[in-house]
């Protein structure tokens, strides 16, 4: 019984070593990122890495993703007779919700995915080590552009997740099954609030690029410097960042939309 409680007083220990070595590699990261704005051309090429080569995924996604809503939307509303609001309810579920956390979903699954197999290849190659030998630190030539890119990439693609879907949702509401498009149209209007809605969407998927580029990078730059050890990498990073991603978004719902 003894041994029992030692042995998880010992775990509770290394998991909050853990957390603090974390909460200490994103503040060194965090101010390391702000000075990498001096050199644009290195978050440049981050961004097309990282933003333009999801961008094929996040949109046929979010169009796939508007079809099945203007669908499950119009037979809903259908029963209460409100179809005409079937652009309200699409425009309020991807701008508040299914934008900033399904762009998150994927992101973390390609981006960050790519992102920590990356880092972890270099430190496995001991580049990471070479340029620590010719006194350049890795966090502020490597990871510090990658992470200003990822934090600024997801807002961009969850903003595309968002029109793209909606677009879907009037291919199938307003051209296949007639809903009016004029309705559809003002009451989208007239009911989404820019501040309200889509800026808390905004608000969202910042925090969302934050929390995806720092496991992925974080996650890499800690893994263990073998083939395998990468591999479990990138598992480990898709299945954190889903789990942080929607453990935060519950909290975020609450604080933004008045649940608690």
């Amino acid at each position: 019984m003894i041994d029992d409680i030692a042995a998880l007083g010992r775990w509770a220990l290394a998991r909050f070593a853990g957390l603090g070595f974390g909460f200490r590699f994103l503040v060194r990261l965090s101010w390391l990122s702000l000075l990498s704005l001096r050199r644009p051309r290195l978050i440049i090429e981050q961004l097309y890495f990282i933003g333009n080569r999801s961008l094929s995924i996040i949109t046929i996604s979010g169009l796939f993703v508007g079809f099945v809503l203007g669908l499950q939307g119009y037979y809903t509303l259908q029963r209460y007779g409100s179809s005409e609001a079937l652009g309200l309810l699409v425009a309020l579920s991807l701008t508040r919700e299914l934008g900033p956390v399904v762009t998150a979903l994927l992101f973390a699954g390609r981006a960050g995915t790519s992102l920590t197999a990356g880092i972890g290849l270099m430190k496995a190659g001991e580049q990471l080590a070479a340029m620590e030998m010719m006194g350049v630190d890795p966090m502020s030539r490597v990871l510090a552009p990658r992470f200003v890119a990822g934090v600024i990439a997801m807002p961009l693609l969850a903003a595309m997740f968002s029109a793209v879907g909606v677009m879907g949702a009037y291919i199938v509401g307003v051209q296949i099954i007639g809903v009016d498009s004029g309705s559809f149209w003002s009451q989208m209007q007239a009911g989404v609030d820019i501040r309200n809605d889509i800026g808390n969407g905004v608000i969202k998927s910042m925090i969302f690029g934050v929390i995806c580029a720092f496991i992925a990078l974080f996650v890499g730059h800690e893994a263990t410097a073998t083939p395998e050890g990468v591999s479990h990498a990138t598992t480990d990073t898709v299945v954190a960042s889903s789990l942080v991603v929607l453990g935060f978004d519950f909290m975020l719902t609450g604080l933004m939309f008045g649940g608690f």
